[in-house]
This record gives C-alpha cells, sequence and structure tokens, in this order.
C-alpha cells in the first residue's frame, strides 16, 4: 500500500492561488507567479497525460519525474474540479481521479470516465483512491481536501513547492485545522531556480 500525500505549489506567504479564481483564471490574481518555474527552465518535462511540456530546471524535472511515477490515484474536490473544467476530460496526472462531491455532474459520469464522483466524504474517497491504485501512492490535490485528510488523520506526506513571492490573499493551503500543532518531519530538501521543493511526513 503506497501513502497517501499532497503536493502543491506554495507562494511563501502560503496561498496556493490569488483571490477571485476561476474557469476564467485558474489561479487567481496574481497567482500565475506560483505555477512560474514550471515555464522558466531549460528542461522539457512532458506531464505524465502527453498535453503538456513544461520548461524547468534540471533538479526539478528529476523531482517531478520522481513523484509523477509512484502516483496511482488522485483525491480532488469538486470545486477544484468545476474550476479546472475537468481538465478537458483527462488529468495532467493520466490517472484515475475520485472527485469528493455532495452532487454529481452526470454529463462526467460515463463509461470509461477517469472521474468517480465520491458523495459520502473525503474518508471514502481516499479509501477508494487507494484500492484503486494498488502499490502506488494516491495524491491529494486540492487545499480543502488536504485540509480534510490532515483532520483526519489520513494523510502521510506533504510536497511543497515554495516560490519566492508573497501574494498577500488568496486561498492559503493550511486553513481550518483546528486549534491543536500539527507535528512535521522534514525528509527531503532541493533547491531549484525559482522554487524549493520540501518533502515532509505527517507525525501527528
Amino acid at each position: 500500500m503506497g501513502k497517501v500525500s499532497t503536493g502543491l505549489s506554495m507562494s511563501l506567504d502560503g496561498f496556493i492561488a490569488g483571490p477571485n479564481d476561476g474557469p476564467e483564471r485558474i489561479l487567481g490574481d496574481g497567482g500565475e507567479w506560483i505555477l512560474k518555474w514550471y515555464f522558466s527552465g531549460d528542461t522539457d518535462y512532458e506531464m505524465p497525460n502527453g498535453r503538456m511540456t513544461l520548461k524547468v530546471s534540471p533538479a526539478s524535472a528529476e523531482l517531478l519525474q520522481e513523484v509523477h511515477r509512484t502516483i496511482g490515484a488522485l483525491v480532488s474536490g469538486r470545486r477544484t474540479f468545476d474550476i479546472a473544467n475537468g481538465w478537458g476530460g483527462r488529468h495532467p496526472l493520466d490517472v484515475p481521479v475520485f472527485v469528493v462531491t455532495h452532487t454529481v455532474p452526470q454529463e462526467w459520469v460515463y463509461e470509461g470516465s477517469p472521474f468517480t464522483f465520491v458523495t459520502d466524504g473525503v474518508e471514502s474517497a481516499v479509501e477508494k483512491a487507494k484500492k484503486a491504485a494498488g502499490d502506488k501512492n494516491v495524491a491529494v490535490g486540492a487545499a480543502s481536501i488536504a485540509q480534510q485528510c490532515i483532520k483526519a488523520g489520513l494523510l502521510d506526506e506533504i510536497h511543497i513547492d515554495l516560490v519566492p513571492v508573497l501574494l498577500g490573499k488568496g486561498i492559503r493551503l493550511f486553513e481550518h485545522l483546528g486549534p491543536e500543532p500539527i507535528e512535521l518531519e522534514s525528509t527531503k530538501v532541493i533547491e531549484a531556480p525559482g522554487v524549493t521543493h520540501l518533502t515532509f511526513r505527517v507525525v501527528g
């Protein structure tokens, strides 16, 4: 059984998107700074679905390849799914996606769809994703879902691509976690141009 981990690019002041995010501006106002490192390097990195090629540093390309080959399924939230318009029908990671939602969008339900809509909570979504992933890891790809997983004790690892920019406001990755401290253990730090890749084990 693999790990359950979240991995998102984040500004130094803790935001993964700017304010006013939506289908027209997926990363919100100023949020493009968070993913600037995706397109400012000299090394081509093709995303697993083959629809997007990033230009990153060699260190970032090596890390992305290492992380992506271990992911077997993804858990996301309905808001992220809607803003991304279902990633055009195929997520960049090219793995089964389990979307936590209150209502199922029937237009996305069809034979062979890579999306499974889970209406009975994040714990159920993670359990289903684990079964689909087999020995590989489950990625958690939305701030609200990551927060729910942390609170429920479901998250094993946190990957942060820390970008040297201050957004000031927007969507925070770490909110609504309750009053108790959550201990983390730093397990990897990779310095790269425009981004520092940090990995932490969730101790409890």
